[in-house]
């Protein structure tokens, strides 16, 4: 059944009754209705859907289906013969100005500068438009944007025309139309033609403003990213407040900001070599301990440990500057905590420590390597710590004793 569009008599049509043609439900298990008339726009041609009621049963999703405009509800209607739909304004409006306000953008960006729109998203916060182009400027985005609030501010007719496909030749179209048949075309005069069957609101000076929010590459193509109306407010807001934290968190005020985020991003930088220096220092000093209180073993010292919770990022630069500072030196390193085991072993004698590393790790089902001077390697935590440990310094003993 086709029902009656009243989107496109009326875009600004709140509540409406109509008669209830069927109920049914889809493959998917959703509930669905279809009136003689409609004021629910389906989703289509970039705009989501609207939302709302049918006589108080929630409207979740409304598709167009072979001509079909089914309004899918949370729970079966009573089977009334009338019914009233009662549209959510408030999203309605807000999908009128984001998609008034892509037309103009994207007029604004063909018309400035030459650069096709080749696709549109209105999201629940951000809109976006892909341009067929491989960069954009900030002078080309803010003098299209510029354009585009000046067509606001001349609050231009924004007018709709049902037209056959010979009358095409009548309007310069900024693209070409998919369809063949029902053609609609929302019309800016003077400025922009357009095929498109979404719902807009009487005039541009309803959209109230756009504003380009950055840019991206996008494949071979720039995606814009934008908002219009009362999105606008609401970007302002959020900014306003993020700046007004800012204000408090920098003991700056908004003009000085930029200033105190530098001087604190100075000061970081600052602190984490200073960290990283002290850090170096520990390590060292933690390697010349360990390599003092180790005593040489058939040619070799061995120094091994076990460490709980230790991070393995800590253990590494430990092991390398062991074997750096002594050559004689063979590191067995073992960490723990309460659900995996990790290890590092590093040598600089006629060892390999690739070959001995994996020849443990399946004892903790474990993934790891590296090279004959240095390697690495963690696992489950199958064996204690101290199991692991010993089968490490077992397999490196053997290995001595074939050399």
């Amino acid at each position: 059944m086709v029902s009656e569009k009243l989107y496109y008599q009326d875009s600004y049509l709140r509540s409406f009754t109509t008669k209830l043609a069927r109920q049914d439900m889809d493959q998917k298990g959703r509930y669905y209705a279809v009136l003689d008339k409609t004021a629910f726009y389906p989703t289509g041609g970039g705009q989501p859907h609207d939302i709302g009621t049918i006589n108080g049963v929630n409207v979740l999703d409304v598709e167009e289906i072979d001509g079909e405009i089914r309004h899918f509800i949370e729970v079966p209607l009573n089977g009334e013969d009338h019914v009233t739909g009662e549209l959510n304004w408030e999203r309605r409006f807000d999908h009128m100005q984001q998609h008034a306000g892509q037309h103009i953008l994207s007029a604004a960006f063909e018309n400035k500068h030459g650069f096709k729109t080749v696709s549109f998203h209105l999201g629940n916060e951000i809109c976006t438009i892909d341009l067929e182009i491989a960069n954009l400027t900030e002078h080309e985005a803010r003098t299209a944007e510029e354009m585009a609030n000046h067509i606001i501010i001349e609050n231009r007719p924004i007018e709709s025309k049902w037209v056959t496909e010979e009358e095409l030749s009548k309007y310069s179209l900024r693209k070409e139309l998919s369809v063949s048949d029902d053609i609609r075309l929302v019309i800016i005069p003077d400025f922009d033609y357009n095929g498109c069957g979404g719902t807009h609101p009487a005039s541009t000076g309803q959209v109230s403003s756009i504003s380009i929010l950055n840019w991206e590459k996008q494949k071979k193509n720039i995606r814009v990213h934008f908002v219009c109306g009362d999105r606008v407010l609401k970007q302002l807001r959020e900014k306003q407040r993020v700046i007004q934290g800012l204000t408090t968190i920098l003991n700056a005020p908004q003009e000085k900001m930029k200033e105190a985020a530098d001087r604190l991003l100075q000061n970081s930088k600052r602190l984490e070599k200073e960290v990283e220096e002290l850090t170096s220092q520990l390590i060292e000093h933690e390697a010349i301990r360990l390599i003092d209180k180790t005593d040489k073993n058939g040619g070799i010292k061995m120094i091994k440990s076990l460490f709980k919770n230790r991070p393995i990022s800590d253990l590494q630069p430990l092991a390398r500057m062991i074997t750096a500072k002594n050559n004689e030196c063979v590191v067995l390193f073992v960490t723990e905590n309460e659900s995996k085991l990790q290890l590092v072993c590093s040598s600089n004698q006629a060892l390999n420590m690739n070959q001995l590393v994996k020849k443990v790790l399946p004892l903790i089902n474990g993934k790891g390597g590296g090279n004959e001077s240095f390697a690495q390697g963690g696992g489950e935590k199958i064996v204690t710590g101290e199991h692991l440990l010993m089968e490490l310094e077992r397999q490196l003993q053997h290995e001595l004793l074939e050399q």
